[in-house]
């Protein structure tokens, strides 16, 4: 072959060369841009996605869950008093000279301290519309000095039936999302008695009236939660989670899902500890909030027996739940009803006083409550429409004793427990 036809065919084999290169320049090039063009499709679902659910989301009322009251007024805060009827408990208090007095596990008062008042981020989701139900001491059993003919246990034998105590609010609790009370004393069967003054215990079937009155919901940081050891606390956890109650308090905390709204439940029992329990307030508010709560609820066992007014430490610790992201705040133990304070759009109520109340056969002081709140939550957070409902109630269905039978306000009691509600919350 001559130096001339060599030179021919590597030419030839260079611009073949060179044509496979382009045509994989190409090809890669196309490849390149056939990437480019889907991630741009994509992306361009994706903010279409994000612009448009949003506007049909609010297009898309959550359904409203009744408040049993004669109107409503849709305002942040806003407080509505019940106007409907239930039995008749009107008549003037017999002052009794059996008044209670607790094992004095109380809290030494001491001066407020700064809060933390940092930006509380929530991690929940939920979107929907949660009425609660909020009510004070629930003691469901009796000392074992208690006059036997009188007492709580005699009178569930006199009646027969569990549904006998909650009987006259029933229709109340049966109506809302989520009933709360403070079940303070033990349902157990344990025999050894912790050495204080008041000691409660029921019968393990006792949970029943909570089941019968449509209860859903107990806290059991209170002073009267181990009065038969910690066996008597741990019975009765397991009572009234068997059935199907949520129990919470102390590092137990809870999450209450209903209506596709989380409700974090949280229970603080400050008489031992003081302001020194505002450590474990903090952290179980956060441990909820990280659990996707989309409201927070934070029940006190806390204050004076006794006392109409909240004192400092009462109102430091309420002040700083609602700082940390608390939506209500509840409280109980002074046995009596307090205000009601509105502080940076949250409701803080006091006290809720007694309410189905076996540690005492007749106090001179039968006024109670339940109060109400509907909650409505878009996408994890609380909107600015919530309604508020105080229920006026006596802890009994007679004046002359109690009956433990609590029962809602009419006439004149009616009009009496709403005026002092209104005195005792505009004195904080």
């Amino acid at each position: 072959m001559s130096t001339r036809e060599e030179r021919i065919r590597q030419e030839k084999a260079r611009r073949r060369r060179k044509r496979q290169i382009r045509l994989r320049i190409r090809q890669i090039v196309a490849i390149a841009l056939a990437v480019l063009i889907v991630i741009a499709a994509i992306t361009m679902v994706v903010l279409l996605v994000r612009l448009i659910i949003p506007n049909k989301k609010e297009n898309v009322q959550p359904a409203a869950t009744e408040v049993p009251a004669s109107s409503t007024e849709e305002e942040s805060g806003s407080l509505q008093l019940y106007e409907g009827s239930g039995n008749n408990a009107s008549g003037n208090e017999k002052d009794s000279t059996t008044e209670e007095s607790e094992d004095g596990e109380e809290a030494d008062v001491l001066a407020p301290q700064e809060t933390d008042t940092s930006s509380v981020k929530k991690s929940g989701s939920g979107t929907g519309t949660i009425t609660i139900s909020a009510a004070g001491d629930c003691t469901l059993g009796v000392d074992e000095n208690a006059d036997e003919s009188t007492n709580f246990a005699a009178m569930y034998e006199e009646q027969g039936y569990a549904g006998y105590f909650f009987e006259n609010v029933k229709s109340v609790f049966e109506e809302d999302d989520l009933t709360i009370v403070n079940l303070e004393g033990t349902l157990t069967t344990a025999t050894e008695r912790e050495d204080k003054t008041f000691a409660f215990k029921g019968d393990p079937s006792y949970v029943e009236i909570l089941t019968e009155g449509s209860v859903e919901a107990v806290n059991l940081a209170n002073n009267h939660s181990h009065d038969y050891g910690t066996q008597s606390y741990e019975d009765t956890i397991s009572n009234v989670e068997a059935a199907g109650i949520t129990s919470f308090g102390y590092d137990r905390t809870a999450i209450q899902e209903v209506n596709g709204v989380k409700a974090g439940l949280v229970g603080i029992y400050e008489l031992a500890d003081g302001i020194d329990c505002k450590d474990d307030l903090l952290t179980n508010i956060k441990k909820v909030q990280s659990e996707g709560a989309d409201i927070v609820i934070v029940s006190f066992h806390w204050g004076t027996e006794k006392e109409y007014t909240p004192n400092d430490v009462q109102k430091e610790l309420a002040h700083a739940a609602v700082d940390a992201g608390a939506d209500l705040v509840l409280g109980h133990h002074p046995h009596v009803l307090e205000g009601i304070e509105e502080y940076n759009g949250k409701n803080i109520v006091y006290s809720l006083g007694n309410f189905c109340f076996g540690g005492n056969k007749n106090p001179s002081d039968k006024n109670t409550m339940i109060f109400q709140q509907t909650f409505t939550v878009k996408d994890g957070q609380v909107t600015q429409d919530n309604v508020t409902n105080i229920i006026p109630c006596t802890i009994s269905s007679t004046s002359d004793y109690n009956d433990y039978q609590p029962t809602i306000a009419e006439g004149d009691k009616k009009q009496e427990i709403e005026e002092l509600i209104t005195q005792y919350s505009s004195e904080l």
